[in-house]
């Protein structure tokens, strides 16, 4: 409990939650079919890139600016972050998420909502097909995340927002056709609550992402570029007491990528 009985806790958590409102509101926004001039997918593709890109930028030094209970769930898996961060960031992301869909269907005229743009299956793409596509495109977007924010890098690697930023923009590009591309559960979870439609297919936008992301993690901090740590040590990022202070040889050990400094 000591890690939650924190104000730089609260922070994150609270940051958790403004920026997945943020992210949904805009989103969602971009996809509105307003009568005067429909969206296109390259407009939609961009307005979902640029604000996980600028997101990332204000408030990733905050909470680590995740937006997304798939990615959270990998940084658990990937033995990155603790299991209560992870609950309660999960719990902030799906009520932004639902407060931003919210604001938009409240601020947009009644003949423009349609269904907020919620997660679909399209161009008749099957469960199975989109469940695919799903795990693939955030596949890349996790491992985009875990390697663009990896501390353990040398040498100059750009902007990890505008890399993460891209890889939200590319799936888009390629997702929309499908399932309009979820690869965020709370993004598909905020409007279907708002417009009380939940389809059949909804478990495609939890199972896919958060799959795809997990398997992410697996391959990227067990495999590819493990971490070097005892199991004690591993244990204690779980509970929340991991101290990155210096370990009994005296060597400084790496910290957990992409989460807040306190």
């Amino acid at each position: 409990m000591r890690e939650i009985l924190t104000l730089a806790f609260a922070r994150s958590v609270f940051v958790e939650f403004i920026s997945t409102l943020i992210f949904v509101f805009i989103g969602l926004g971009s996809a509105l079919k307003w009568p005067s001039a429909l969206p296109s997918i390259l407009q939609i593709s961009l307005a979902f890139g640029l604000a996980i890109g600028t997101l990332v930028q204000a408030f990733g030094h905050i909470s680590g600016a995740h937006i997304n209970p798939a990615v959270t769930i990998a940084f658990f898996v990937g033995n990155q972050i603790s299991f209560l961060r992870t609950f309660f960031y999960v719990i902030a992301q799906l009520a932004g998420a639902i407060a931003g869909a919210g604001i938009l269907y409240g601020v947009t005229p009644a003949n423009t909502r349609g269904n907020l743009a919620i997660n679909s299956l399209n161009n008749n793409t099957t469960p199975g097909q989109a469940l695919v596509v799903e795990i693939i495109l955030t596949f890349q977007l996790a491992v985009c995340i875990f390697a663009s924010t990896d501390n353990r890098r040398n040498g100059n690697v750009g902007s990890p927002a505008l890399s993460i930023g891209l890889s939200v923009a590319v799936g888009h590009l390629v997702g929309i056709y499908f399932t309009g591309c979820s690869m965020n559960p709370a993004r598909s979870f905020g409007p279907a609550v708002i417009v009380r439609r939940f389809s059949s297919a909804h478990w495609v936008f939890w199972v896919g992402p958060i799959l795809g992301a997990c398997l992410a993690a697996l391959l990227y901090f067990y495999i590819l570029v493990p971490y070097c740590m005892n199991m004690s040590d591993r244990v204690a990022i779980i509970k929340g007491t991991y101290d990155p202070g210096q370990d009994p040889k005296g060597e400084s050990p790496v910290q957990p990528t992409w989460t807040p400094r306190h």
